[in-house]
């Protein structure tokens, strides 16, 4: 409330923007919160699917704002920090703070394995079209880049398809992932009161991406911060706190897995789906975008998967590998906050 009387009355800018970041956390809870309670109704299966579907509901919005003004760069960039952001930050303090607690945990092997490979074949596909448009010999036309966009955000969603025919063959297949509501705290609304929520917080989180969105480019002026370092690091905390908190909060109570499988899902999620929507959304929009990232965002991507799902590969886990995936993320942001 306070976000958009500052916008009514033409605060400044970078104060409007800092309240409409700060509300987004409690509505994007609610949606998360809403999401859990009608995925408890709705079974495993699809319960699973809501869970992942939703569970990047609030960053979406975002981002698809951030198309509509034209802020393509923003939007890449929040792609490579929810990606990093579940797997390094996510995933490092869920072992780091579960390790100190409980020690050693244990969690599925198999699953993470086969999850993690998926995860590696994702960043793969949405590496292909940096490396070939960006090499010198490589794809220079505009038209043929955007071809190529295309091309490979169209087979993204094909393996999203039939990832979830695969999964909805099993309880917890890669793209769905059981409720948390049942382990969190137990609370479960009615299916009608979770949707009327549902339905209130995606309004409210619109609202509040549009005053966000609208502020952003001049927060970069006024505090010098790069779009890396915005879509980077603040953009995807702010849309994806609530299910960070818990991640980290299952992981506590000595359930690692399920904070794996909220991580990788999630990443899974954003690379196979949200990508692909984004790139055809913005076709019809007028801003088209294309799947080039740039040399430090692919840094950031590769290097990120590739450890995460090495500290994943044995089905253990400690506080010392969740330091490593903490200080890995930490490391990053540093060196988006510095480039300019």
């Amino acid at each position: 409330m306070v976000a958009v009387i500052l916008d009514t009355i033409g605060a400044s800018p970078v104060w409007v923007l800092i309240t409409s970041a700060l509300a987004m956390i409690p509505v994007a809870g609610l949606i998360g919160e809403a999401t859990e309670s009608i995925a408890v109704h709705a079974g495993p299966r699809l319960g699973g699917l809501l869970n992942a579907t939703f569970g990047n509901a609030a960053e979406l919005i975002i981002t698809v704002v951030a198309i509509r003004e034209g802020l393509l760069e923003l939007v890449k960039a929040s792609i490579t920090g929810s990606i990093i952001g579940n797997l390094l930050l996510v995933l490092g303090l869920s072992m780091l703070l579960g390790g100190l607690k409980n020690g050693r945990q244990k969690f599925n092997r198999e699953k993470a394995s086969s999850d993690g490979l998926l995860l590696l074949l994702a960043i793969t596909a949405l590496a292909i079209p940096s490396l070939f448009a960006q090499s010198g010999h490589g794809i220079i036309d505009e038209f043929d880049v955007e071809i190529l966009s295309l091309g490979v955000a169209g087979l993204m969603i094909v393996l999203y398809a039939l990832g979830l025919i695969y999964g909805f063959r099993l309880d917890d297949g890669p793209l769905t992932r059981p409720s948390v509501e049942v382990v969190v705290h137990r609370r479960s609304w009615s299916i009608r009161t979770g949707i009327i929520v549902l339905l209130i917080s995606t309004i409210g989180v619109v609202w509040l991406s549009e005053i966000l969105v609208k502020h952003v480019e001049v927060a970069i002026i006024s505090y010098g911060l790069s779009e890396f370092f915005m879509g980077v690091i603040i953009v995807p905390i702010i849309g994806n706190v609530a299910e960070h908190m818990v991640a980290v909060g299952v992981a506590l109570k000595d359930r690692i897995g399920l904070s794996v499988e909220i991580a990788i899902g999630s990443s899974l999620q954003i690379a196979l789906f949200v990508v692909p929507f984004l790139v055809f959304l913005s076709l019809a929009l007028g801003n088209p975008l294309t799947l080039v990232f740039n040399e430090f965002e692919l840094i950031a991507l590769i290097g990120g998967v590739l450890i995460a799902v090495l500290v994943a590969e044995d089905g253990e886990s400690n506080w010392l590998e969740g330091a490593i995936l903490v200080a890995l993320y930490l490391m990053l942001a540093l060196a988006f906050f510095l480039l300019h």
